[in-house]
């Protein structure tokens, strides 16, 4: 276990280590500056700002410099938020955005395992229609498509739910929706086709010969190895829902993670979409990384060595 969890952080670093060195050099190729906007600065304004963040040095010193700073912790300070570094923002933003992904990790595991079992215990019959209606629209129907009609329906319309913040419990209601449908129906179809055939296995059979209770069978048996699927996807699902959505938190005004990130690329701010890449990228291994682990302690048939 140990050997095997100690080659999985070596190939996680040199991972981190690729993401941070695309990222950063993309950024540099493309043409622009932090410092152009609305406001033209003068020439000799822009040169005084490069000094000072170090941007007039070749990419190549900058890199490194990047790097022996990443390594102690520290990811730089943001070229467009004067005073502000990008670990005060991502600690900032981050509970925000990890708040809310979590509610929705929970609700779309759960929804979507509850959905995918009754799917396939009544295969062909019309709980399997309504799980397969539901599964579909939440696939095909976009998060801000959704969000929209959500906060238009029940905010603006019947006034029951909050529009703006999660500051209430009630405000995480049509957020978590919003953000957990597509994740929902994948994880309801996946439970679905994984129990389908776990429940086909000659060890199904022998279990019901020996008289098992169906519960004993579904529950502790079936379920059990079905979710192996279902496992694997949580790892980058929990990455990508906590690090947060810009197109939910746009649309009900909540300030986290990806709203942060999507503005920091149109500011060109390199230095936070940087670092915002590094700690999504890091939190995603670590993710995969905690996954593979849960693959052995499911199913013992999974050797780690191999």
């Amino acid at each position: 276990m140990l050997k095997y969890i100690f080659k999985r952080i070596f190939s996680s670093v040199i991972t981190i280590w690729v993401v941070v060195t695309l990222t950063f050099f993309l950024m540099h190729a493309i043409p622009g500056s932090p410092f152009t906007g609305e406001r033209k600065l003068p020439a000799s304004v822009i040169v005084n700002l490069q000094k000072k963040w170090g941007l007039d040095k070749p990419v190549s010193q900058q890199y490194l410099s990047y790097l022996k700073n990443l390594i102690n912790g520290d990811l730089g300070e943001s070229t467009r938020y004067e005073g502000r570094t990008v670990n005060e923002i991502i600690e900032k933003s981050f509970p925000v955005s990890a708040r809310l992904g979590l509610v929705s990790v929970c609700f779309s595991l759960a929804a979507g395992i509850y959905l995918g079992v009754v799917s396939a215990l009544h295969h062909g019959k019309w709980q399997d229609q309504v799980c397969k209606i539901i599964t579909t629209l939440g696939v095909c129907v976009p998060s801000f498509v959704l969000g929209t009609f959500l906060s238009y329906t029940f905010s603006v319309k019947f006034n029951i739910f909050p529009s703006i913040g999660i500051d209430k419990p009630t405000g995480y209601i049509l957020p978590m929706i919003s953000l957990s449908g597509f994740s929902m129906a994948f994880i309801a179809r996946l439970t679905r086709s994984s129990l389908l055939d776990v429940l086909k296995q000659d060890y199904m059979r022998t279990a019901k010969a020996k008289g098992l209770p169906k519960n004993v069978i579904i529950y502790k048996h079936a379920l059990k190895n079905a979710l192996i699927p279902v496992i694997t996807y949580t790892g980058p699902l929990i990455a990508g829902i906590l690090t947060g959505s810009f197109v939910v938190e746009q649309i009900f005004g909540i300030p986290g993670l990806g709203k942060e990130f999507v503005t920091s690329i149109g500011n060109r701010d390199v230095t936070l979409i940087v670092g915002v890449t590094v700690f999504y990228g890091t939190f995603l291994v670590i993710c995969n990384l905690i996954v593979d682990i849960l693959y052995a302690l499911i199913d013992p048939r999974i050797k780690l060595e191999s």
